[in-house]
């Protein structure tokens, strides 16, 4: 197994990374494609610890759930460049969540198990900070809970000592809201996910993060009404005004695969809305380091403004892939019905729970 290895000094990184945000994209710059290079290493050498990290998430998600979706993924490089923006005073190396894996449970309780077996298990990494936004939901809507920790290796893992992995743990509703999203995202040309963009857009699934807490008795969110009635009145006339139940039924997409299937651990998914297109790419185990090199090739020739997308992740197979990741096959027919589902009202009224023990 060929696994990347950091090469550069922290400073180097954290050079690079304020490079990177000064960049406009496709990168041609000599310096620009230095800068990815140095960033390209950085991102690729979290596969080792990453692919720790899921191996013992999917142990113990499987533990409480035999049906769980798990996967892992590398942040994307304009999910890099935003925060980078955004944040100024962000450094390359402070970023949490360059490497996360993801655990997808059918019911709340089990989120909270999960989470708790972390806290009780012996885990040879050390735990940085946890944050629940679940009972601490986001205002735009977003709803997870998120364990991060530091990597300590021994043997071969030594060079990855220091580096941080983030473990995502949400349900299935959660994960549909988060996938709708990105997906009309995505077709919309706005940074929905990074809460920017259309108004109407931004508030509408603001006020389906409190429908889906609701569902799941869980506190709704913060700007959002506390009755049903007006909850459901305030989406109904943001639903009609931005056709959005039309809109969330219109996504479909062909599917285009290279690569051998057999023993397949990575894919490269690239999604082009306007061509309708998804387009896999497919590597075996020891081919790490080569999925994340043409990762950060296709990333950097997107020009600025395009629709496409572009991620490296890791599931058992193709099947898990779009059940793991669905907006990047812009499937959002779960939240779809979701939203069916709270324009009929049948879901309880909003509450706001005390502590995690009043969840079922």
């Amino acid at each position: 197994m060929a696994w990347a290895i950091p090469e550069y000094e922290p400073e180097e990184v954290n050079a690079a990374g304020k490079a990177l945000g000064k960049m406009s994209f496709p990168v041609t710059t000599q310096e620009g494609l230095a800068a990815l290079s140095v960033i390209n290493n950085w991102r690729s050498s979290h596969a080792y610890p990453l692919n720790t990290f899921q191996i013992t998430l999917r142990n113990r998600a499987r533990r409480i759930e035999r049906n769980v979706i798990v996967a892992q993924r590398e942040k994307r490089l304009d999910s890099i460049h935003r925060k980078l923006v955004s944040k100024k005073t962000m450094r390359m190396t402070q970023m949490q969540d360059i490497a996360g894996c993801r655990a997808v449970f059918n019911k709340l309780a089990d989120v909270y198990k999960l989470v708790e077996l972390y806290k009780t298990s012996q885990f040879g990494h050390k735990f940085r900070n946890e944050k629940d936004y679940i009972v601490n939901p986001k205002p735009d809507g977003y709803r997870s809970y998120h364990l991060v920790y530091e990597y300590v290796g021994s043997g071969p893992g030594i060079p990855y000592s220091g580096l941080r992995v983030e473990v995502q743990v949400r349900t299935q509703i959660q994960h549909a809201w988060a996938t709708a999203v990105e997906a009309v995202g995505i077709f919309t040309k706005q940074a929905l996910k990074s809460n920017q963009g259309d108004a109407d857009w931004l508030r509408f699934f603001s006020l389906m993060g409190t429908a889906i807490a609701s569902i799941e008795r869980t506190p709704c969110i913060p700007g959002t009404p506390t009755t049903k009635d007006e909850l459901v009145a305030e989406i109904r006339d943001l639903a009609d005004s931005l056709t959005a139940r039309d809109m969330l039924r219109a996504y479909n997409t062909t599917l285009n695969t290279l690569g051998s299937a057999k023993d397949a651990k990575y894919f490269i998914v690239e999604l082009d809305p306007d061509a309708n297109k998804v387009t896999v790419r497919r590597f075996k185990n020891k081919e790490s380091a080569e999925a994340n090199r043409q990762y950060t090739d296709l990333e950097s020739q997107i020009p600025e403004g395009s629709r496409r997308q572009v991620v490296l992740v890791s599931v058992a197979d193709i099947n898990a892939l779009k059940r793991a990741y669905p907006n990047y096959f812009l499937d959002t027919a779960l939240f779809s019905r979701i939203v069916d589902r709270v324009l009929k009202a049948d879901f309880p009224d909003p509450i706001v729970p005390t502590s995690t023990s009043d969840i079922t």
